[in-house]
């Protein structure tokens, strides 16, 4: 059965007067109501998940919302001030479900629970209502719940504060923290690549400050970024109190132990535990001490060039058909975590990209020890979003197990790279945290643990018979009430003659006896009215109670609460003995995530042919027999071979610039995209999908590929890679790596040609970067001759019984065509279309031959730095225009005008 058909609202309780002296009947307010009013008012931007017996209900405008969002029945019970309440409710098993679909929505939830027993409330008196208060504000940078996260990806906050660098500039803090895990990493971004920084993080959520938030310069991209924005109305705290707030939750007399900080990275780490202490509301994720992440250290890449060449997710949004889903065969959930952040943020150290490369090598060489590591890890559970839940209190059996299996599996992973003796310094210090682990309480854990564990401590029944002798000895009371409440029944039966008589129970009215109506009636009457009690009539049966019921149920209820009191003072204790190892465990956790990826990546490189590329810091970028790992993958999954294709870029104090031509569908992109993917690859200490790979080390990746626009911002498709093309030549340095594809084809042939022309002049003079630079402008491809470190390439095509066949192969050269006709054809367009465009295109060609254009590339002067103004060339008289313009059509008759036309003909 559905929750909405399970669901019956409440109905409201009694309306009593209120203070004023004449309220009107339409203004009375009932206790209830003025509770959920004061509580709402208190969280006003979020829904109040108000907790009444089984169900959470949401009233007022929370119900409306709710309704609309999540596809549940929207009703009316009871009147507040008059008018009519309108109200919904979820189930509280199924919370969770709920949760998701609203925080996925960006909506924000305060979660208000009971505070106090039922029963209390009644001793202040048959109407007082329960105690309730907000446990906790559920945002999309704060959810800690399996159901709610996905295994493989991090659940970033980010908080941000600045400072002014001087009169012009601004330098930004960011502290990203991910409660789940406890990940707390900062760092620093000025102007120009603070959106970047903010992508490689890709948060669910974003603290901004309202004077950041209301910056004109950055108000555009607080709008129309994907993360939940959350605005603080001032800058969360100054340092020194930040810098308190942060020695206060270490417990640490100085953060000099954690590195130096600069002032808004401090600010912003405090503003992110202020966001923790007010969501969390007394609870404390453990998190890990803060890690500065220095300027630099990461291989930058804008939003925009994440998004073209899909690195994380496809340009629709989905995982699948990512680079990280084709390249992600880790078997921890840790694992997938820490590939996905290696994968965002690639290194720019030479050093750590080559100790990462060297452990993947390792286990490549070694297939015995990377087997048995792999069938360690395939048994390690999510240690540290376990762990995290426990420090919250939100943690039940099933994370004490989870945790108890990742000790395990961390043992045993120490234990198995302690036999290989020279393992290189990565997989040296993973082996190191693991082996200083301690595994005694997961012994505990294994004593102590049943078999079959419930979701919710409360539910209880998850302690080992034989662990606790207080606790068995009051299970066998409940046994033993069981078996006396069959012997009872057994007995009633009897007695009465009622075969069907039969002793149930519900939360309602306890234990009962239940029998047929005819049976109930002669209960009822001597000589059994003063045995059994009536309680209830129901269609067909009646109800009754009788004293030895009643006090069975007093011992039984009595010997479970008992129970579930030991059970649940285990749990604590347990729970608190792991949180006492935090930081062990944390320690551990990220072991096993880096040997995870590290034996993932191995994997990949022996089944996928991949090699370890050199990596140094000169300009070299030099690739041989390159792949596009994505488009191998799917073209393998249809028996078809990929094409691979060399590039070299390299050159001693300023890179090359290849300049790509070729058909339509020739693979172009393809070719552009590998490249870049095969530096992002590199960096992050994979190996790659190539023969021979030779990279200088890259500090910025910018791409341009592919056509979109942005009609929310009022921008053309034009104007989006124009806006994408200027950040490219206002940041590329030298060590960067460019990847341009047809630029200036949104506008019109001359336009986009002098653009392009232009864009390649000041790659090759200003920027001096390595680029790779694919057109349909053929007349770009002279550049070649005149700039030394251009270079024409061009992908083959053949043609056989007037077909165009691809080849996929990236030769020198250049294309003199583009078979645009060719590929119109195959797409489909009707065949009237095409031969029509053929004809059009052989006139076009002839009008080309017989009144060439000048020779452009013989006239304009080379791109020069700086830009000197060239001297003004006197232009050649227009005639058409100077006789147009004496021309008045107002003044004209029509046989006036049609003569000035023939005229203008004419001279045309």
């Amino acid at each position: 059965m559905s929750s909405q058909a399970q669901y019956q609202p409440p109905a409201p309780p009694e309306p009593t007067e209120t203070a004023a002296p004449k309220p009107a009947p339409d203004s009375r307010v009932t206790p209830m109501m003025a509770q959920y009013v004061e509580i709402k008012a208190a969280n006003p931007d979020s829904l109040l998940f108000y907790r009444m017996g089984d169900f959470y209900e949401l009233f007022f405008n929370d119900a409306e919302i709710a309704s609309r969002a999540l596809g549940i029945v929207l009703t009316k019970r009871g009147k507040h001030q008059g008018e009519d309440i309108p109200m919904c409710g979820v189930p509280v098993e199924r919370a969770d479900d709920y949760l998701q679909r609203l925080i996925g929505l960006g909506h924000r939830v305060a979660v208000c629970e009971q505070t106090e027993d039922p029963a209390e409330a009644k001793k202040r008196g048959a109407k007082s209502v329960v105690r309730r208060d907000v446990v906790r504000l559920v945002t999309p940078g704060t959810i800690t719940e399996d159901r709610l996260l996905d295994p493989g990806r991090a659940n970033y906050f980010l908080a941000i504060a600045r400072r002014r660098v001087s009169d012009t500039q601004w330098g930004y803090g960011l502290a990203a923290v991910d409660i789940s895990t406890g990940h707390f990493a900062l760092s620093e971004a000025d102007s120009t690549s603070l959106a970047a920084e903010i992508a490689r993080f890709e948060p669910r959520e974003i603290l901004v400050p309202d004077v950041i938030h209301d910056d004109p310069e950055l108000a555009a991209f607080w709008r129309e970024t994907r993360a939940s924005i959350t605005p603080l109305s001032r800058e969360g705290l100054d340092p020194a109190s930040a810098e308190r707030r942060l020695k206060d939750y270490f417990g640490v007399a100085t953060l000099d132990a954690f590195g130096s900080f600069s002032r808004a990275e401090i600010t912003a780490a405090g503003s992110a535990l202020f966001y923790i202490e007010k969501t969390q509301i007394g609870s404390r994720p453990v998190l890990n001490p803060p890690a500065r992440e220095n300027a630099g250290a990461a291989l930058a890449i804008d939003a925009a060039t994440r998004a073209n060449l899909e690195l994380t997710r496809t340009l629709s949004g989905e995982r699948a058909g990512s680079l990280l889903a084709t390249i992600d065969s880790t078997v921890t959930p840790g694992g997938a975590r820490l590939l996905a952040e290696r994968l965002a943020g690639p290194l720019t150290d030479a050093q750590m990209i080559h100790d990462r490369q060297d452990a993947v090598e390792a286990l490549v060489e070694n297939g015995d020890l990377h087997d048995r590591v792999r069938r360690i890890l395939k048994r390690s559970p999510d240690l540290a979003r376990a762990l995290s839940r426990l420090g919250l209190g939100r943690g039940g059996p099933r994370d004490l197990a989870c945790v108890r299996d990742g000790l395990f599996a961390a043992r045993d992973l120490g234990l198995e790279l302690a036999k290989t003796h020279d393992l290189p310094r990565e997989l040296s210090a993973a082996a190191q945290r693991l082996q200083s682990l301690r595994t005694d309480v997961a012994d505990k854990l294994a004593a102590a643990l049943a078999e079959e564990l419930p979701l919710l401590k409360r539910d209880g029944g998850f302690i080992r018979t034989g662990f606790e002798p207080n606790l068995d000895e009051l299970r066998e009371l409940q046994q033993d009430s069981r078996r006396f409440i069959a012997a009872l029944q057994a007995r009633y039966a009897n007695d009465t003659g009622c075969r069907t008589l039969r002793v149930k129970h519900n939360h309602m009215i306890g234990y009962f006896v239940e029998v047929p109506q005819n049976v109930g009636e002669d209960l009822l009457k001597e000589p059994w009215k003063d045995t059994f009690v009536h309680r209830q009539t129901m269609a067909g049966a009646m109800r009754f109670s009788t004293m030895e019921l009643g006090e069975l149920e007093s011992k039984i209820a009595s010997a479970s609460d008992r129970a579930l009191r030991i059970e649940l003072g285990l749990f604590e204790t347990m729970a608190q003995e792991l949180l006492d190892l935090s930081s062990n465990v944390a320690a551990a956790a990220e072991a096993i995530a880096v040997v995870d990826v590290t034996a993932a990546l191995a994997d990949l490189a022996v089944r996928l042919d991949w090699k370890r590329p050199v990596t140094d810091t000169g300009l070299a970028f030099s690739i041989k027999g390159g792949r596009h790992p994505v488009v191998e993958a799917a073209l393998k999954r249809e028996g078809t071979a990929f094409i691979a294709n060399d590039s070299d870029l390299s050159g001693k104090e300023a890179g090359h610039i290849l300049l790509i031509t070729g058909p339509n569908m020739g693979g172009k992109s393809t070719y552009l995209r590998q490249n870049a993917l095969i530096v992002v690859l590199a960096q992050m200490g994979s190996f790659v999908p190539a023969k021979e790979a030779h990279i200088g080390i890259v500090d910025r990746l910018f791409s341009r590929v592919g056509a979109a626009d942005d009609l929310a911002r009022g921008r053309s498709t034009f104007m989006v890679e124009m806006v994408e093309t200027a950040a490219i030549l206002n940041q590329a340095t030298s060590r960067s790596l460019v990847i341009l594809d047809e630029i200036g084809r949104g506008t019109a042939t001359f336009d986009g040609l002098s653009i392009a022309w232009a864009a390649i002049e000041h790659l090759h003079e200003a920027n001096r970067c390595r680029a790779l630079f694919a057109t349909h402008f053929h007349e770009l491809t002279a550049l070649a001759d005149r700039l030394p470190r251009i270079a024409n390439a061009t992908l083959k095509v053949t043609e056989w019984n007037n077909e165009v066949v691809f080849l996929h192969e990236v030769v020198p050269g250049a294309a003199d065509r583009s078979y645009g006709l060719q590929v119109a054809r195959l797409a489909g367009l009707p065949h009237a279309v095409v031969e029509r465009a053929k004809a059009i295109l052989s006139e076009l060609e002839k009008s080309d031959r017989e009144s060439p254009k000048r020779a452009l590339v013989d006239d304009l002067p080379l791109f020069a730095v700086p830009v000197r103004a060239e001297p003004v060339r006197q232009a050649k008289p227009d005639l058409l225009r100077e006789a147009l313009a004496t021309i008045d059509p107002d003044q004209m008759t029509p046989r006036e005008a049609l003569d000035a036309l023939y005229r203008l003909k004419a001279q045309g």
